[in-house]
Parts: C-alpha cells; sequence; structure tokens
C-alpha cells in the first residue's frame, strides 16, 4: 500500500488541489479566487482610515478649538489610535512626538478637554477638535498656547 503524502496546509486548510477535479483531499473546491485588499487592520473606520492624510510618522495635525467662544487653544498630534481615543472616550488624546506615548490632557494636570465635536479638513491633513476646556490648554500654564506669544506683521484688508 503507497502511502499518499500529506496535504500542504496553510492556517490549518489544505491547499494542494486534485489536478483531476480541482478539489483538496477532503472534497472541498480549491479557491483559485486572488484575495482583495485587506480590511482595514486599525482602530478607525475604514473610510476615515483611507481619508486621512498622514505625515511620514503616521500623524496628522489636530487643531483644538473651545467650542463656545472658538478661541484657538493648542495644537497636538494624533494617530489612528490617538483619534480612535479622542473619538470613542469623550477626552482628548494626542502622540506625543518627544515622548514617543499617548497622552490624555488633563491626566496629570487636571486640565481636561471634553470632546465637543470633531472635524476632517477638506484635504484629510489636519483634525479640528472643539472641545470644553477645563483650566490652561498650555502645558505652560497659560489659557491658549498662543497667548502672549503674538508676532510683528503688517497686516493687510480687503478692498
Amino acid at each position: 500500500m503507497s502511502e499518499q503524502p500529506a496535504p500542504a496546509l496553510i492556517d490549518g486548510t489544505p491547499v494542494s488541489g486534485n489536478p483531476v477535479d480541482g478539489t483538496t483531499v477532503t472534497g472541498e473546491p480549491v479557491s483559485t479566487a486572488v484575495p482583495g485588499p485587506a480590511p482595514s487592520a486599525g482602530p478607525l473606520p475604514a473610510g476615515l482610515a483611507d481619508a486621512l492624510k498622514r505625515d511620514s510618522a503616521g500623524l496628522v495635525a489636530a487643531i483644538v478649538q473651545q467650542y463656545d467662544t472658538n478661541e484657538v487653544l493648542m495644537l497636538g498630534w494624533m494617530d489612528d489610535e490617538a483619534l480612535h481615543r479622542t473619538m470613542t472616550s469623550g477626552r482628548v488624546t494626542f502622540y506625543s512626538r518627544s515622548r514617543q506615548e499617548y497622552w490624555r490632557k488633563g491626566d496629570t494636570s487636571g486640565h481636561v478637554q471634553w470632546v465637543k465635536s470633531l472635524a476632517m479638513d477638506c484635504d484629510g491633513d489636519a483634525l479640528l477638535v472643539r472641545v470644553d476646556q477645563v483650566g490652561a490648554a498650555c502645558h505652560t500654564g497659560t489659557r491658549t498656547c498662543f497667548d502672549g506669544r503674538g508676532l510683528d506683521v503688517v497686516t493687510g484688508h480687503a478692498g
């Protein structure tokens, strides 16, 4: 009695087919389909993940604005995970480029940013996070990261 070689397996599935009838040793048809693109493996919905234009480090600029006064409070950076955490927790999470870690605004300072809305710009390379800011937004203790940091410029006017 001759021994048959064991079929090749990929993830436990026989992949060698019977050249005569196109079935595996279990009688299942051999798939000849070419797999399509893998579904988004990240934490974001595929449409959003596909629309974002990240920098070379995988980050998107996130402009933070006070929801009721329209004050621009700060700029932070988000990767897909930080954006996902922001969208699903009600609190703003950033990715720190200098520390190479996530940080949720207010965890150590108590100066929490409560998410009110989130929008992506037309190019997908910036986010606008409208928040209710509790306390200072800037790590220096000022209300915004722009307080007292105005630059001298020539101003223009319409018309």
